[in-house]
């Protein structure tokens, strides 16, 4: 005898995101010029920014985001993007706090945890080359959402979340020290990484490969500008 199985709703296939124009072009594994020893030497690459989402999404998406519509007119206008099952916000940094806090305290929302906030470096983007992304989760619902702010190179402030989401102080740490961002209203905003006296933000695209030789049990490993060359 078969057993029935249930009906299931399955999500509205979302359509893919639209992509910005190309703004380079790469050949191999890595970036181009580079020693290229993954065997992928003919891989040619073009690589363009997304763009905007158009929903539906499907479940639990399409609910989270026109909750935050509901209750967060500031991002009414805001960019959405979709992809690989997963929503990102994109938020105007003068409403981050607010809109953070409402993103903890909404009961439908419900996101208790700011699980990691990354940092990410587009040099191309003139005006916005500085991203920050926040990854948050809900226990009570058992979903994610990720809030994602810019600014430019010029001016790389951004609000603290440190008083909404308490256990983002060391990653606001890092990603000051790794890419310069400064988190305004942060308790103690210093290098967690790097040495207090080191120059520079080190996983910017425009930081130079170079750094210092490593010695341990007699071997010495060079720093990388130092490195044997594949070319």
């Amino acid at each position: 005898m078969s057993e029935t199985q249930p009906e299931q709703n399955l999500p509205a296939e979302a359509a893919a995101p639209e992509s910005q124009p190309v703004f380079a072009r790469r050949a191999g594994m890595w970036s181009s010029g580079a020693g290229d020893t993954s065997g992928y030497g003919g891989l040619r690459r073009d690589l363009a920014m997304p763009g905007r989402s158009e929903g539906p999404f499907g479940e639990p998406h399409d609910s989270v985001l026109g909750r935050a519509l509901e209750v967060i007119p500031a991002l009414r206008d805001a960019r959405v993007l979709f992809d690989r099952d997963e929503l990102t916000i994109y938020v105007p940094r003068e409403q981050l706090t607010d809109v953070a806090r409402q993103f903890r305290d909404d009961a439908f929302l419900r996101f208790e945890v700011c699980v990691s906030v990354s940092g990410v470096h587009y040099p191309q983007e003139t005006g916005s080359e500085l991203h920050v992304v926040y990854h948050l989760l809900s226990y009570t619902h058992n979903r994610r959402v990720r809030l994602e702010v810019t600014c430019p190179e010029e001016d790389p402030h951004v609000p603290s979340v440190v008083a909404t989401y308490p256990m983002v102080d060391y990653h606001e740490r890092e990603t000051w020290d790794m890419f310069g961002v400064i988190f305004d209203g942060h308790p103690s905003l210093t290098r967690i990484l790097m040495p207090d006296d080191w120059k520079g933000h080190p996983q910017r695209k425009d930081y130079p490969l170079g750094g210092v030789d490593v010695e341990y049990k007699g071997a010495k490993v060079p720093a990388p500008d130092n490195r044997r060359s594949y070319s």
